[in-house]
């Protein structure tokens, strides 16, 4: 099981971010970024959000980094560790323009892009940026055939229900000939299409036992297959302050391990930049060794 970080600073969502992430930014980034990296965490992570209502911020956040630039920026402070979209919103994009930005970032990078994609679903967004919230989803399924198209195609060519493209040079194509492409989202339907159409589901807001119930349930699909990245988020921060806490962690993960994660986005329970530090450290010698 392989574990990447939900980047902080990145995202203020209410009730999981510390109080010092508001005022961080640029440098605060780069050390965790270094850190990451030289610790050999899988991946860092990058949300997406345009516009949130004022209204919906108090559950959602206020703070969502471009994922573009921001992982842009934490690719030239790193080395090996990958850079993961989790998720930006597709239908809010033509899939030729996700193919051209991802595509340079990933030969930037050396091949470490993963893209992570989901349906949206704050529909005063979607009328914000001029996009059809209604019938989003077959939208969305024919946008990832023509991404799946056009990714890694310097001539790329398609025609599907909504989009159609040829005699257009997209160009520069990643350096990986298969970028990976994680699905967001929560339902049964979700996982449906990222069996068909990626390498990877990347649920949001399921509990354990939810998790358990489905995965379950999709082993007994035709669709199911190996290999097939189930990539998990505990449902709370992990704290390692103490002993019994790095226990708790060990058992944690395991739990997700056993219902079948084959990679983690981990949060942690912190007070400081420096604090984050420590327990990056702490978690790669007391709670990773029990999962190589």
């Amino acid at each position: 099981m392989r574990f990447g970080l939900t980047t902080p600073v990145v995202t203020l969502v209410p009730r999981t971010h510390a109080a010092w992430e508001a005022e961080a930014g640029a440098a605060e980034l780069r050390r965790i970024a270094a850190a990451a990296d030289r610790l050999g965490f899988s991946h860092l992570t990058c949300s997406e959000h345009v516009g949130i209502p004022v209204d919906v911020a108090a559950q959602r956040g206020g703070r969502y980094y471009d994922p573009a630039a921001t992982l842009g920026f934490l690719a030239a402070c790193t080395e090996r560790i990958r850079l993961a979209t989790h998720v930006i919103v597709l239908p809010y994009h033509h899939p030729l323009a996700v193919a051209k930005t991802y595509g340079t970032l990933d030969r930037l990078s050396g091949g470490r892009v993963i893209l992570g994609v989901g349906v949206g679903s704050l529909e005063p967004e979607f009328a914000l940026l001029g996009a059809e919230f209604a019938g989003r989803g077959p939208r969305y399924e024919d946008a990832l055939r023509a991404l799946r198209a056009a990714l890694g195609r310097r001539e790329p060519a398609y025609a599907g229900t909504h989009y159609r493209f040829e005699g257009f040079l997209i160009d520069p194509c990643p350096v990986q000939e298969q970028l990976p492409i994680w699905l967001g989202g929560r339902s049964p339907r979700s996982l449906r299409r990222a069996l068909e159409l990626a390498e990877g589901w990347d649920p949001f807001h399921l509990s354990l036992d939810e998790l358990r119930a489905l995965l379950t349930r999709a082993r007994d699909w035709p669709q199911w297959r190996t290999p097939f990245d189930i990539v998990l988020s505990a449902e709370h921060p992990l704290a390692l302050d103490s002993a019994a806490q790095v226990d708790q962690a060990r058992e944690t993960l395991a739990a997700y391990q056993r219902v079948g994660a084959t990679a983690m986005n981990l949060r942690f329970t912190h007070r400081s930049l420096e604090h984050y530090l420590e327990l990056l450290e702490r978690f790669v010698t007391e709670v990773a060794p029990a999962f190589t």
